[in-house]
């Protein structure tokens, strides 16, 4: 006999005489408003300041405790095709940093590479689960995912690990996320080829981003021309997003969501 039943956040599956206990984990994507590169460091990694949001754009985590070596998979949509499961993936970083080994697997409705913190989203999930909150440590796997542990909407600078909570403000944005990857590491190193560039809408990696994949800009503009709007680059790319509603075939409209709903 099999059996399916679920309260909170908590699932159990009845095989036989067997319980098996598990979690279910949502990992919001984030929106970064505004982005300055303030400077880069000795060690090569680069200050920012920032205002980020949570959206009620998610991918769902499935977890169990385990034994052996961990254990990560993903369930069959399009935002997870081509995604690595061995150990370069963040999920498998996060719980090897904390020394746990879990069973992990994840339905991914953030797209990747595209500036809404997918990734980052996921470790995050994976650290709230294993109670690790030290933004420090969280730092070490990537610059979005001490934001991503706190949720909401705050004031990020350093090189990420230093998140001021705002007031929750409810916001609506539309997003389009063009097929083109944008590498995080590739967009910073044009940034520091083109010589430290200001961006003129609000965040600083745009020029360098239309660098590394120049085709972003006619993905700009057929967007402009559909809302009416100048659109402003999420992060480091490929999502381009305006303020407000827009309907349309590419678009998807989204809410911010206070820090008590991640």
């Amino acid at each position: 006999m099999v059996g399916l039943g679920a309260f909170g956040g908590w699932w159990f599956r009845r095989v036989g005489w067997v319980t098996v206990w598990g979690m279910r984990l949502i990992a919001p994507a984030k929106l970064t408003i505004n982005l300055r590169v303030t400077g880069v460091r000795d060690d090569g990694l680069h200050l920012i300041e920032s205002e980020m949001v949570t959206l009620d754009l998610a991918d769902e985590l499935t977890i169990n405790s385990i034994d052996g070596p961990s254990q990560l998979r993903f369930a069959p949509t399009p935002e997870a095709e081509g995604l690595p499961t061995d150990g370069t993936n963040l999920i498998r970083k996060a719980l090897d940093l904390m020394g746990r080994q879990a069973k992990v697997v994840v339905r991914k409705n953030i797209p990747s590479e595209a500036g809404l913190g997918g990734g980052s989203a996921d470790a995050a999930a994976i650290f709230r689960w294993g109670g690790m909150s030290d933004p420090t440590i969280a730092a070490r796997l990537g610059a979005d995912i001490p934001f991503c542990i706190v949720g909401g909407r705050a004031l990020v600078s350093g090189i990420g690990e230093e998140v001021e909570p705002l007031p929750f403000k409810p916001m609506t944005f539309t997003l389009m996320t063009p097929p083109l990857a944008c590498p995080t590491g590739a967009i910073y190193q044009a940034w520091d080829d083109l010589g430290s560039p200001e961006g003129e809408n609000g965040n600083d990696l745009e020029p360098a981003a239309l660098k590394v994949v120049p085709e972003l800009a006619r993905w700009r503009d057929k967007f402009g021309d559909e809302t009416g709007q100048t659109p402003r680059l999420a992060g480091s790319g490929s999502t381009w997003f305006v303020t407000g509603a827009h309907a349309g075939p590419t678009h998807r409209v989204v809410q911010t969501i206070p820090a008590t709903l991640t």
